[in-house]
This record gives C-alpha cells, structure tokens and sequence, in this order.
C-alpha cells in the first residue's frame, strides 16, 4: 500500500520578487539541460581540458554518486548521500566559486540495497530558478528555495531494489513529473510545485515484486521522464519496463503506449527516450531491445525492433531529423543510427575508450559524453563516421552527465565537482 503523507515546511520562506527569476536560458536547470534532451542554447563551448588546464573550480566531494550536477539562477545543485545511505542531501554551491552555500540533509533509519556501482544519490535534482526539488527515493521529494529554506516535502512510498534508485524529477509549469521506482509498486506522478500536493498519479501495471518479473528475470525502470510537444501538445513520455507510454501533462491520462521494451534478460529501462518531429526510440537495458515508432494515439505498434543491443544506460541524442547517436555502456562503442529503420549506419570505438554511463549533450557545435574513467569524449554530430575533436582526462571515475552553461561545463566525477571554462 503506497503511503503519502505531507510535511509541513520548515522555515518556509518564499523568495521576493527582487530576488525570484525564472531560470536563464544559460542555465542547465535538470538533468540533461533546460529541454531535457541533453542540447545546450550556448554558442561557444569549451572542448579543452585537464585536471589542471581550464578548470575555474573544483570542489572535493565527501561520498561518490551517479547523479548530476545542475546549474540554476547563480546556484549549482548536486545530490549526494552518506552513511550507507541514511543521510540523503542537497548541497548548494556558488556558481562563481564553488563554494558550499548550503547542504540540506534528510535523515532515513533504513539501510536499502543498491549495487556498489549506483551508490546512494542517484537522482539529479532540477530547478525553476526560484525552487529546487530532489528526490531521495525511500527518503521522499523535497522541495526547497534558494536560500535552501525547506518548502513542503512528500512522502511517495518505499522503492526498493538490489540496483537502487536514479530517475530524475522534472519541472514543467506549475509542477514536477516523476517517474517513481523501481519497487512493488510504480507509477508516474505530477506534484504542485508551490504546496507539494498531489495533482494526479498514474499507476504502472507491472508483473512481478518489482526486482523480478514472473519469469525470474530482472525488472525496473530508472528512466527520467521528457517532456515533449506532439502535434503542438505537450506529452510526458518515459519508457517503462515493457513498454514507453505518453501522458497528458495536465492530467495524467495515458495517451499512447508501445510495448516492446521487455526483452529476454528481463523488463528494463535506464536511457530516456528520444524523441524528433513526432517519431520516438527508446532502448532497454542490460542489452535489451531497441524500437522506433510513430507517436499517434492508443495502443501502438513499432516501425522496427532490434532484440539485441549494446548495454545502454546513457541516453542518446538526434544528430539531425532522421539520425541518433549512442554511446555504449558495454562495449565502449559509439553508434549512428537511423532512426525511421533502426540500422546501424556507423559503429566505432575511440582508442582505450572507457563503458559510457553518462548521457550525451551538446552545446556549441559539439557533442560530449563522459566514461566510466572521467574522460569526456568531445565529437561532431556526422553520419559519416565518429569524428572526435578531443578526448579530456580527469583522472577520476565517473558515472554523470555533464551540465553545460554559459560555455563551461560542470562535470561530477566520484572525488569531485569539476567547473570547467577557458
């Protein structure tokens, strides 16, 4: 039985008008960029850096964490955890600096499973400019202003899995579209912004207790919704553990829904799905099928369907209308894609390439992606071939996405928060 149960803010102060804006168009308010489909607005974007060379800032980090760092009205954002997972927190740090504003810490008696490689803090956290929500799973959403004064915080439920927990929150007008789970029960939920109230949920019927389906294989979804306009209308579209499904925004009712995600290791999501001029693909996880298809209404049937892909976690991004790319989680490729077809149009592995956790975005002209070794692999969008501009080397492992904003780009490594610009 799903609880939820509302907290009363503490210190609730709301931002004046001298001090609210909404967010900039140079920010990067949530995970992957102010669209969440991983383009930055930027013109110019650095492509050259070290562990030394370009860095403005680097702040050491107390505990490792997959999530992502954000870039919200001169604050960066990152989520974080400690003690095995009973401390979940936001830090706030300058954008100029790097200095630690203010760290907010939710306190949670129980010990969950998660897998040594998603350690706790998992969610990226997103903004609007003047609010800021995280979700801590089990621990709950939290909602907080600039000054890091708490607002309201809701209680969802328990979302428990031996791999733990990653989907992101994201703002879109009045509220914040979450994709809850894994666990025994999932659903996706639209909460008010300003009181923390929820507007509607969306269950997702799922076979299994949420770790397994009823074949013993493996099951959940970590995939952070999208908001996307079809046909001039703004859907909420996630890809589930069978199936990818669209929503009306304002109301929660399901729009459409493919079925194609479940595969022969078992019903897994981690990538968002991609969307271009009404046409979406989506991947499964742990080498699970790929399918692309038509957004239309009801119950839809996919253009194609590969059984068998490379590991994909990351997500991908359009290099034009009818072509995608992805970077591979195992093996370390990169892959061009047709998007109307699913073929392969070109497969490459960069030399001592590294598995791709983090996803793909772009600014400048370039796109760039991050490995499980902290180096970031700078390339053009091309159909021809993998054409790399610059591979820059950390040091430092990595499982995040880089945030892009005004050309520099800030990048969560497991030791540090990197603010990187010329």
């Amino acid at each position: 039985m799903q609880r939820e149960t509302i907290r009363p803010a503490v210190l609730a102060i709301a931002l004046t008008l001298s001090t609210a804006c909404c967010a900039a168009a140079a920010d990067w308010p949530g995970f992957r960029g102010p669209y969440g489909n991983g383009v930055a607005d930027d013109k110019e974007v650095v492509t050259k850096w070290s562990s030394t060379e370009n860095v403005v800032w680097r702040v050491p980090l107390s505990n490792p964490g997959n999530s992502s760092p954000i870039v919200s009205n001169g604050r960066v954002f990152l989520s974080t955890a400690a003690d095995s997972g009973k401390k979940r927190s936001l830090v706030c740090f300058d954008r100029k600096s790097g200095e630690e504003i203010w760290t907010r810490t939710v306190d949670f008696a129980t010990v969950e499973k998660t897998h040594n490689t998603n350690p706790y803090g998992g969610s990226t956290p997103t903004s609007n400019g003047e609010r800021v929500v995280v979700w801590h799973g089990s621990a709950g959403l939290y909602c907080y202003d600039m000054r890091g004064n708490e607002l309201w915080a809701i209680d969802l439920g328990d979302f428990l899995h031996q791999w733990g927990y990653g989907t992101s929150p994201v703002i879109y007008n009045d509220r914040v579209i979450l994709n809850t789970g894994p666990g025994k029960e999932i659903f996706i939920a639209a909460i008010d912004l300003s009181s923390g109230k929820t507007i509607w949920r969306t269950p997702e019927p799922q076979e299994g207790d949420g770790e397994k389906n009823t074949s013993g294989k493996y099951m959940g979804s970590w995939a952070t919704p999208l908001i996307e306009r079809v046909n001039g209308e703004p859907q909420v579209i996630c890809t589930l553990p069978t199936r990818v499904n669209g929503y009306d925004p304002k109301s929660g009712k399901l729009i459409w829904s493919c079925e194609g995600i479940s595969g022969k290791r078992g019903d897994l999501a981690y990538s968002s799905p991609l969307v271009r001029n009404g046409f979406c693909v989506a991947t499964g996880g742990y080498r699970g099928p790929s399918i692309g298809f038509e957004i239309q209404t009801g119950n839809l049937n996919s253009a194609w369907r590969v059984d068998e892909n490379p590991q994909s976690i990351g997500s991908g991004m359009f290099i034009d209308d009818d072509h995608y790319v992805m970077a591979n989680a195992g093996p370390a490729t990169f892959q061009c894609i047709a998007a109307k077809t699913g073929e392969v149009v070109w497969k490459e592995s960069p030399k001592g390439g590294k598995n791709y956790w983090g996803s793909i975005v772009s600014g400048g002209g370039h796109m760039y992606v991050t490995n499980q070794r902290g180096d970031t692999v700078v390339f053009e969008p091309s159909t021809e071939k993998l054409k790399v501009v610059q591979v820059n080397k950390l040091g430092e492992s990595s499982n995040s996405t880089p945030a892009i904003a005004d050309g520099q780009i800030f990048i969560r490594t497991f030791q540090h928060l990197y603010c990187i610009g010329e």
